[in-house]
């Protein structure tokens, strides 16, 4: 059996039952075996006082119960355990003990199970019993999907209608990536987690917040308020009650769109708020958008970017650029880094910043990057052909690819085509939280012969753990990272002691970056030789690389 309420909650039940003023979310730890917190809209602390008789199950008339009763009896006995169920649902009957008639409500369970299928948490939705009620059982299902538009549109129209003085914001919402989600875990459960969407969006919106699934992975809720700070709690308390579901690891994005013309179509404001989703995607600190009119120009940007590539691909207008990487003891020449340009008939260049988080998103980046890799390689057997002793050529690895393609045997494919030794052609992959996703995939390249560099390290996930377990060969020290500790003694002391621990535990070192020669001077004293960057050389043409590193090395 569950825990018996706090005599405070009894109070708050009640009240918010009999006066009709709303849900009421309740929340319980299983395995702590206690009740967390119960909420209309905020968070409300209770008591130790146990609760006597508060509801009579209109099941069960000659038993008093407690009002979980009717589900942890279902928990206790393993009915649920076991199954697929997330949820549980009846009526019930409540009032004040000795206090006349009962009042109706509809009582909902959402619960959360672990990896091994026991439920862990139960979240618990009390609604008062209604019209309105039965109209929004009846007809939520309907909402969502994207198979009743109209329908859906008519209930914003309505609630838009009742809530004259408020703010309105169209929230869309949907899975990064969730196409990896899918690769990583499996399909059905990918569908899991759309369900258990869908279920616990039923719990936590209101009645006057309609809500409905618009295609695969993408969810819009529609809801009125007054200050953007509540705009933002509700936002966050979306994001923590789809967070974590059967211990998968996924990331919401979250458009928002608060509507300034209420004449517009419903389907505008929609449009407005995916807009903002799309355009926050990539962003490694921010997963909410809020939309301006501005992005129409983002917007208008990523379609000719996306209309274009695939001609530019079959033309040959995608350049690989190599930047040298420079000994700072020697200044020789010791390695380049492989760069995609994009060079239009008509634009000119048109920056990596403007097409590479469009391919990544897209998907577009795999053919990129294989372009690239082939082009490295032909470099390099160019070099051998003409007696050039080559130094190494990295090439990127993107992360939104590399758990779904053969990305070993493609590169191993490339060295035998063009006949080259592995280890002239390096690999980097760019730091992330996620080091699961990627460390077996590391792993094996190293063991194919291919040196293994993390690229952008201290762009924001490093840790001494990390550095304790990472399966990468080489470091690459991010720019802003060395910018922004430059600045300080303290800083200084951070690059100084992350560079001398990097190399006792036997990591090479590259400092990206470099634009000064105090920068290059003060990392040669720290110990790391290696830098690239403009105070040595920018990007060049693959085709200008042969004479300069003949005429640097010679």
């Amino acid at each position: 059996m569950l825990p018996e309420l706090p005599k405070e909650y009894e109070k708050k039940i009640v009240q918010m039952v009999y006066s009709d003023t709303g849900a009421i979310h309740l929340f319980c730890s299983v395995n702590e075996r206690k009740f967390i917190s119960l909420s209309d809209e905020f968070d409300l602390d209770g008591t130790e006082n146990a609760l006597e008789d508060l509801v009579k199950s209109d099941r069960v008339e000659k038993n008093s119960v407690a009002v979980l009763e009717v589900f942890s009896e279902c928990i206790e006995e393993g009915i649920i355990s076991g199954t697929e169920r997330s949820s549980l649902s009846t009526d019930i009957a409540i009032r004040l003990k000795n206090f006349g008639e009962y009042k109706m409500c509809h009582v909902r369970a959402q619960l959360l199970k672990d990896e091994q299928n026991r439920i862990t948490d139960i979240h618990f939705v009390i609604l008062p019993y209604s019209e309105d009620l039965n109209f929004r059982r009846d007809i939520l299902r309907k909402f969502t999907s994207d198979k009743s538009p109209e329908l859906y549109g008519k209930r914003i129209r309505l609630m838009m209608d009742s809530h004259p003085d408020d703010e309105i914001a169209f929230i869309q919402f949907d899975v990064e990536r969730f196409k990896l989600v899918n690769e990583r875990y499996g399909v059905d459960k990918a569908d899991d987690l759309l369900r258990f969407f869908n279920d616990s969006l039923e719990l936590i919106c209101r009645s006057d917040q309609p809500f409905c699934r618009l295609t695969a992975d993408v969810f819009m809720i529609v809801t009125p308020f007054k200050e953007r700070s509540e705009l933002l709690d509700f936002i966050h308390r979306v994001e923590s009650m789809l967070t974590g579901f059967n211990g998968m690891e996924y990331r919401l994005i979250f458009g928002v769109a608060i509507v300034d013309d209420r004449t517009l179509h419903t389907r505008r404001h929609g449009d407005n708020a995916s807009l903002a989703r799309q355009l926050i995607k990539g962003s490694a600190i921010e997963n909410i958008g809020f939309y301006d009119s501005s992005m129409k120009t983002g917007l208008k940007k990523k379609q000719i970017i996306e209309e274009n590539m695939q001609k530019a691909l079959l033309n040959r207008e995608f350049a690989m650029y190599l930047q040298p990487k420079y000994s700072i003891s020697t200044g020789k020449i010791i390695g380049a880094e492989a760069l995609a340009r994009w060079i239009h008939p008509v634009k000119g260049i048109i920056s990596p910043a403007d097409f590479i988080p469009v391919f990544e998103e897209n998907g577009f980046i795999l053919k990129l990057d294989k372009f690239i890799w082939e082009e490295a390689c032909a470099k390099l057997r160019e070099q051998l052909d003409l007696g050039i002793t080559p130094v190494p050529i990295s090439v990127n690895i993107s992360r939104t690819y590399i758990n779904s393609f053969d990305v070993i045997s493609e590169l191993k494919a490339l060295t035998q085509k063009y006949d080259i030794p592995v280890r002239l052609l390096e690999l980097e992959i760019t730091e992330s939280q996620d080091t699961a996703g990627v460390e077996d995939i590391v792993k094996k390249m190293k063991n194919e012969g291919f040196t293994m560099l993390m690229d952008d390290f201290g762009s924001g996930y490093s840790s001494l753990n990390m550095l304790k377990s990472t399966p990468f060969d080489v470091l690459k020290i991010d720019r802003a990272f060395l910018e922004e500790f430059m600045d300080s003694d303290r800083g200084r002391k951070i690059i100084e002691h992350t560079i001398s621990m990097s190399r006792d535990i036997g990591l090479g070192i590259v400092a990206e970056g470099v634009e000064t020669s105090e920068q290059a001077e003060f990392l040669s004293r720290c110990g790391c030789d290696s830098a690239q960057g403009f105070y040595y050389s920018k990007p060049i043409p693959a085709s200008e690389f042969n004479s300069r590193l003949v005429e640097v090395n010679k």
